[in-house]
């Protein structure tokens, strides 16, 4: 049992509290007993996995991570660390300068951005926005 004293609104009270069983305890309130009832909460049931999150897929259900491919010569431009493209900001055709951002690459929730290296036109671009890349996989080419 444990003893409780209050003071509410002036009134002195000595509470006393039973022990708990089949959800009812017993209150002592300046010597009158009650009955209590605990209201009984539905038990909530958490679902937990030990699993790690399988890797995003297309819509034919192959992987989305750009494989490393064979460097397409001297104007290719890798991937610098492995990452997920979040932002394309240049197409097929364009011309860019060496500082031009081409694409924004997001690795350990940090955007890198991935500039065209030199001056040239961008012969193609070998990823998507959304697309998880691998370090050294060719992200575009340069004419």
């Amino acid at each position: 049992m444990k003893e409780y004293k209050y003071k509410i609104n002036g009134n002195n009270y000595n509470a006393t509290v039973g022990d708990l069983e089949d959800n009812v305890v017993t209150v002592e309130v300046n010597g009158v007993p009650y009955k209590v009832e605990l209201e009984v909460k539905p038990a909530v049931t958490v679902k937990t996995s030990n699993k790690p999150a399988a890797a995003p897929r297309t819509a034919d259900g192959e992987k989305v991570i750009a494989k490393q491919t064979v460097s397409n010569g001297p104007g290719a431009v890798k991937a610098p660390l492995p990452g997920v493209v979040v932002n394309i900001s240049k197409k097929e055709g364009d011309a860019v300068k060496a500082t031009d951002t081409v694409m924004m690459l997001e690795a350990m929730k940090m955007e890198n951005a991935i500039f065209a290296g030199r001056d040239g036109v961008i012969k193609s671009i070998n990823v998507n926005q959304g697309d998880s890349v691998l370090e050294g996989a060719v992200l575009f080419t340069l004419e």
